[in-house]
């Protein structure tokens, strides 16, 4: 595994919990202790954790968002099997709202070579890139401030183009999926963005792997009522999956860390 991959997880472990150990990353990582504290170094030369005996803690808040290129290399076996069963839900010649983060730029991949012939539109100039020339495949961008790092596009610009627009799907990234409080999103102006995009369209699918379940962050976008279809590596029987079934929704579970494959059809109970 290369140094930028295995600091990216590190970086992903001690957002999540809080705090880790050299000892234990060594072991899970298959490299030596002296290996984990050159790249729990770097991570405090960046800011993100502070070193103490036999580890490091975090310095952020846990709500804070990891960077793009961390939550890439996070499950990303995963996000691959969700983006394959959200695009199982796409029908050919729709309209689809792809939205930005990594999890829907899985399903931007997953999309290529179905023959499809989707119109996209989207916020996500990384998702416009690996679309830009599938055949039969129309991209629309929204316009906006372009955020540093994610590459989105974010603003009043960004939420007034999907004003403009009647779309069929919206496929839906997100960091926070409770059975009370819904689906959630770290920052205040993706969030509006979501907001925006949902309303330009019929349906919405949430794509969401497995760390996300349970987790509410700070911005509140819609509550679970408002999903059409949830597809996750969660297990099945996960209370946001067992509230998201409780309003209604579709949830999609794909075959997720030691679990067997689930029904792909699962539905609501």
């Amino acid at each position: 595994m290369a140094a930028k991959t295995r600091r990216a997880l590190i970086e992903q472990r001690v957002i999540a919990d809080g705090e880790i150990d050299f000892a234990t990353l060594a072991e899970e990582f298959d490299v030596s202790a002296m290996t984990i504290r050159r790249d729990v170094e770097a991570l405090e030369a960046s800011g993100i954790v502070r070193r103490v005996v036999g580890g490091a803690i975090l310095l952020r808040g846990k709500a804070a968002e990891p960077s793009f290129e961390t939550r890439a290399a996070a499950a990303a076996e995963g996000k691959m099997h969700i983006a394959e069963a959200a695009v199982d839900l796409l029908q050919p010649h729709e309209t689809v709202i792809l939205d930005s983060g990594s999890s829907v730029l899985a399903v931007a991949k997953a999309i290529r070579g179905r023959g499809l012939a989707l119109t996209i539109v989207t916020p996500s100039i990384l998702v416009a890139v690996e679309l830009a020339d599938e055949p039969d495949t129309t991209v629309l961008m929204a316009g906006g401030r372009v955020r540093p790092g994610e590459l989105s596009l974010i603003g009043s610009e960004t939420e007034e183009t999907f004003s403009r627009y009647n779309c069929d799907t919206y496929v839906m990234g997100i960091a926070g999926v409770d059975s009370d409080r819904g689906v959630s999103e770290y920052h205040r102006e993706e969030g509006s963005v979501k907001r925006a995009a949902m309303k330009a369209a019929d349906r919405v699918i949430v794509v969401a792997d497995e760390t996300k379940l349970g987790r509410v962050q700070l911005m509140s976008i819609a509550p679970l009522s408002a999903v059409d279809a949830l597809v996750t590596d969660g297990p099945t029987d996960h209370p946001a999956l067992v509230g998201a079934r409780a309003v209604g929704a579709n949830v999609v579970c794909v075959p997720g860390p030691g679990r067997e494959a689930a029904d792909l059809g699962a539905a609501s109970a």
